[in-house]
Formats: structure tokens, sequence, C-alpha cells
């Protein structure tokens, strides 16, 4: 039985028992002693926390009340002092076949033992080919061109780098303008950040991508609130594109770009047909419709990908995360063969795109995500969350009574339950609940005053009651 009182979250090296080990480095010469002194003094420092700036995090106040992870296995992470914190968010929604899978860190050993790095200009090497292979396997029929990033804010700036490039290939350069939506994220790069909707990702950072605009978010809880699945309201919201078409001129557009469930933004499920609508849309006008998969590829919905699930295929994808179990940094793009064989056949220059990474389809990341494939094809893991998506419902919706709670939203094996704010004081009932939560053994995520969960695919049903049981008792203590 685990104790519910309040452990010491600091890392070993900030107790007392903990003493650092010696540096072995060898300092370079330099002009005298004194300099020498303050590298010393300025670089080692095993027991701080300054260093790191930490992302999306509110870096003071962590530091004051540190909360640390060690290790992970299975469905679980480890702190320092062997506590197990039930890992309802498969990390940020990318470890979908659970932590420390053999096959999968076997793979990455192996690979760097035989091909460390290998840069893809000009060059190549088999993992890159074969993974990119592989993939076409899973991707809707069609889209069977997969360019290679490191992150799914890669993947999303790669994929409007694409499709613009696409559509001057075919001589209509004047179709430039990207439309993505309110309250999307689509990453934390420039392009992304311009066509996504997230105010507070957006402020600070200037102007923008000039030739962006923004359809309507679909979130509407007088409507919606409590549904099951996908709501029945709303369809008519992709409707907005033909007044954007109206305002701009399709012969402007190149690109619309959605999520299929908006995850970060708080688990937003689109409305019945609103896909569908989209995808006729864009048809109609000549625009292409990219998918950001980042959240959905890879069987979170109990489908390859959500344009399985939902039956539409867009012309581009962008995955990340699940894409190799999240133990290597990588993303990608898959395009349809009619935007990769245009770009090819037009191309002035022998090089059809100038665009790339260092890191794209790196040796160790190909091998991760080759050795993910096989544990999602043997584990049967997307027939897994398939079967589970019932019982995942039903135990969320049981939630509809705790306390605080306004709206609860699923799909797949992802939840969303959106909490009352307090006045005045948006996002911080959210944030105690994570913290309360931790402090009893489960991981969550939170994103304004929503709690968002998406476990790993092995997730077990006792566990998804221990999931459900902890926010109920976490909320009912929150004033």
């Amino acid at each position: 039985m685990l104790s519910h009182t309040k452990p010491d979250h600091r890392p070993a090296f900030l107790t007392a028992a903990y003493t650092p080990r010696r540096s072995t480095a060898t300092l370079l010469p330099t002009a005298s002693s004194q300099t020498n002194n303050r590298i010393m003094t300025q670089t080692l420092r095993p027991n701080s926390l300054d260093a790191f700036w930490m992302p999306f995090t509110p870096n003071k106040a962590f530091k004051a009340d540190p909360r640390m992870v060690v290790r992970a296995d299975g469905m679980f992470y480890f702190t320092s002092d062997g506590r197990p914190i039930l890992d309802g968010t498969s990390g940020l929604w990318c470890v979908a076949a659970g932590h420390n899978q053999p096959k999968i860190v076997d793979a990455i050993r192996k690979a760097a033992g035989e091909l460390d790095y290998a840069g893809n200009f000009n060059l190549g090497h088999p993992l890159a080919f074969e993974f990119a292979n592989r993939l076409t396997g899973l991707t809707p029929d069609g889209l069977d061109r997969i360019f290679f990033s490191n992150s799914g804010s890669e993947s999303v700036e790669s994929a409007l780098k694409i499709a613009l490039a696409y559509q001057r290939a075919r001589g209509r350069p004047n179709k430039y303008r990207l439309i993505g939506r309110e309250r999307a994220y689509h990453g934390v790069n420039f392009g992304g950040i311009s066509v996504g909707g997230i105010g507070r990702n957006r402020l600070g950072f200037g102007p923008m991508v000039g030739g962006v605009d923004h359809l309507p978010h679909t979130h509407d809880i007088a409507r919606n609130a409590f549904t099951r699945g996908q709501p029945e309201h709303g369809a008519e919201l992709a409707d907005a594109l033909e007044r954007l078409v109206l305002l701009h001129d399709a012969s402007t557009i190149a690109a619309v770009i959605v999520e299929p469930v908006a995850g970060s933004t708080g688990v937003l499920v689109p409305p019945k047909g609103y896909l569908q609508r989209l995808r006729e849309l864009c048809t109609k006008h000549d625009i292409l419709l990219i998918f950001d998969e980042v959240i959905t590829g890879f069987g979170r919905l109990g489908a390859p990908f959500a344009s399985h699930y939902f039956d539409v295929s867009p012309d581009l994808i962008t995955m990340a995360k699940a894409i190799n179990n999240a133990t290597v940094p990588m993303g990608a793009v898959a395009a349809s063969r009619e935007v990769h064989d245009t770009l090819l056949a037009n191309s002035e220059t022998p090089i059809e795109l100038f665009h790339g990474y260092t890191m794209t389809g790196h040796p160790l990341a190909c091998a991760a995500g080759l050795a993910t494939l096989d544990v999602f094809k043997e584990q049967r893991l997307f027939e897994r969350a398939a079967e589970l998506a019932p019982y995942w419902e039903n135990a969320l919706h049981s939630l509809r009574d705790a306390r605080h709670v306004i709206d609860i939203r699923n799909l797949g094996l992802i939840g969303g339950i959106e909490l009352e704010p307090r006045t005045g004081k948006p996002t911080l009932r959210a944030l105690e609940a994570f913290r309360a939560c931790f402090d009893k053994g489960l991981l969550i995520r939170v994103t304004g005053d929503i709690i968002a969960l998406s476990p790993p695919l092995i997730i077990e049903k006792s566990q998804i009651d221990q999931i459900v049981d902890t926010i109920r008792g976490v909320l009912n203590g929150l004033d």
C-alpha cells in the first residue's frame, strides 16, 4: 500500500546524504589560474537546478518544489526514492507502447554500435529507407512519400513549406495563404504558432508569418457538454472556410491545417461530419488539407491514424511523438503522390526541395521506429486501444458528478476533463490537481483548466480505474 504522505520530491543530488562525484574532466589551459578557477566554479555544479531553462514550465515555482522522475518501466515512472507514478499521459502524448520496451531499447543499442550517425544530404543509410517504406504500410492509401524531421514542430514546419513549394511547382505561386484554426496547437516554430491558435503561444513573438488566417474552433460546451465520442453539433463550423474563400479568394489559399482531434488545447473532439465537410471544401476550392496527427497518429484512436478512424484522407499528414515511442527525437510528414511527384517533376534545380535537418532520418531514431512498429503489431496495441475505448469512456464519464467538473470529452484512448475555473484565477485549480495527483502517484497533464489524459496503449482496466479514482479523490479535496 502506497503512503499518501507528501514525499520529498527533490532529486538525490539535492539531499544531504548525496555526495557529488568528482569531475574527471581535464580543463583546457587558460591564461591564468584565476580564469581557470572561474571556469571550474561555473561548470562544476552538479547540485544546481539553475542551468536548465525548462520549457513550458514556471521555472521559479518548479525549482522551489521540484517533482523529479529518475526511471520508467511499463505504465510507470519512478521517483528517486522508488515511488511509482502511474503515467496517465504517455509522457507527453508520446509513449504509446509503454516505457522501456525491451525490443526498442535493444534496437537503439545495436544501431548506436553500428552506425552512430549518418546524414541524408546526398548520402543515405538503409534504415531511413526501410523505415520510410514500413511507415507507408500504415499511412492512408496514396500518402506514401515520407519526409523525416525531428519533432512535431518540425513536421508542421516541413508540411507548410511543402504545401507552399507544391503550389509554386504547379504554377500557382499566388496560392500562399495558410489557414489554421483557433485554439489549435501546431508546435512552437514560427510557422506552427502562426497557424496555431493558442494566444499565449503567440503573445510576445511579433507579427507571426504573414498571409495566415484562422477557422473558428469547434468547442461548444453549451450544446455538446458531456458528449460521449463525437459531438452532434458543430459540423457547420467547417463552412467558415467558405467565408475565408470569399474574403481572400481561393486563388490565394495554399493549405488548411487542422488537428483531427485537438489535443494540447484540451481534447476538442470534432463534431460529426466536420472533417468530412472540410475535406469537401478543400477539394472544391483546390486547397491542400493537412492533418496534424502528431498526437492522433499511431493508435491513439484505435486506428493507425485519425485519417483512418474518420475515413477522411488529407493531402499531407504530420506525425511525431509515438512514431518511435519517443525514445529518440523524430517526426515525419507523409505526402500524397500528387504533391511529391509534382515537386519533383517541375523543379528548376537538381535539389527539388531546399529543406531538411542535420538529424533528418537519424539512424538511431529509425532503428527505434522500426522496432516500435514491430511492438505495435506484435502486441496488437492499435486493436487493444479500440477494445479498451468503451471501458475508458465509461470510466471517464463516471466523473460527471465529481466536484468542479463542467465537461468531459473522450475519443479512443484520449480524455479531457474540464474544470470550472476559480473566479479571477484561471488555471490555478487544474495546476493544484496536477500536483495533488502526482503526490498520490498519478501523472496527469493540465492545459488551462482542463485535465488531459492519454495513457499508454498497454494500460490495464484496473489502471484506468486507478486514474479515475485518484482524480475523483483529488477533485473532491480541492476548493
